[in-house]
């Protein structure tokens, strides 16, 4: 008896200890870690994307899901992707869904995550003044618009401090055969989403953002203006994984799986197709995968 009960509090301070190094803002992961100590098998923990959490899509999901599976599903985390690949790495999830990405790869060469799918995507576009120096409002092509930016030296942002903006920016950068350089292109300094937004009013400068974030920002209309969009190239795909059971045996990979399958069921994947159009431009929130729903172009 004492055995275990040391064997506990000592399982109890590993999962103490590996609180004190998580990315800050992850007291919602923090809170429910313990659940790595032992949970019900009738639950799937859940690590979401920001983007999936803030427009209402998730919650949606989960209602349907859970009305008809025998699963509750809990939310340990959500936001940035240095705030939920932490929590799953550490076991404290059985379900994880992220834009794709070099990290969400690196959990499954590692052994730690299984099952990747995509599940959805996301658009994103290319944000100017609505006095376009550049020429490039209504160019399909965002390789092409960046070549004009580039030869008119119209100002440009970096994005730094968005993973999907900056991996777009680099590869229309290349296909377009450019090594930007120059006063005209610019470095993000921005904190967030608001203070880049902000910087790029004042300064007229182009950039690229997600559609989302641009419509659901909360900043005065007008000074800014979505230039060129549609390009097949400027999507993002999102993956679901499941945790590796070889590695979590306490992981709950079948209530996982079966939440990944209702993702890219058609009813939801129906779902996607419409959800969120009233708020996003006609767009929906997030695009289905193929076969379910029309595609961007």
């Amino acid at each position: 008896m004492a055995s275990n009960r040391i064997k506990t509090w000592f399982l109890a301070f590993l999962v103490a200890l590996g609180l004190l190094s998580l990315p800050k803002g992850t007291a919602l992961a923090a809170k429910k870690g313990e659940a790595a100590l032992g949970h019900s098998f009738n639950t799937v923990r859940a690590c979401v994307i920001g983007g999936m959490t803030m427009t209402g899509v998730w919650d949606e999901i989960v209602k349907r899901f859970e009305t008809k599976h025998p699963y509750r599903v809990e939310l340990v985390a959500t936001g940035p992707l240095e705030r939920i690949t932490p929590v799953f790495r550490r076991g404290w999830a059985d379900f994880l869904l992220m834009h794709s990405c070099d990290d969400n790869i690196g959990l499954a060469a590692d052994g730690y995550a299984i099952n990747l799918r995509p599940c959805a995507r996301n658009d994103l576009v290319l944000l100017g003044p609505p006095s376009d120096p550049a020429g490039v409002r209504g160019l399909k092509d965002g390789a092409e618009a960046l070549r004009r930016i580039a030869e008119s030296k119209s100002s440009f942002i970096d994005v730094t401090t968005s993973n999907g903006s900056q991996e777009l920016g680099h590869t229309l950068w290349q296909r377009a055969g450019i090594r930007p350089r120059g006063d005209w292109f610019l470095k993000d300094e921005a904190v967030n989403s608001e203070a880049l937004l902000s910087t790029a009013e004042k300064k007229g400068a182009y950039f690229i953002f997600g559609r989302v974030p641009f419509t659901q920002a909360k900043h005065p209309r007008g000074k800014l203006e979505i230039l060129v969009d549609l390009d097949p190239t400027m999507r993002r795909p999102y993956l679901l994984m499941e945790a590796n059971p070889d590695r979590y045996p306490d992981a709950n990979q079948a209530g996982a799986k079966a939440l990944g399958d209702f993702i890219l069921s058609e009813e939801v994947q129906t779902f996607l197709a419409e959800y969120g159009k009233d708020q996003n431009g006609g767009f929906p929130f997030f695009h289905p995968v193929w076969p379910y729903g029309p595609a961007l172009h």
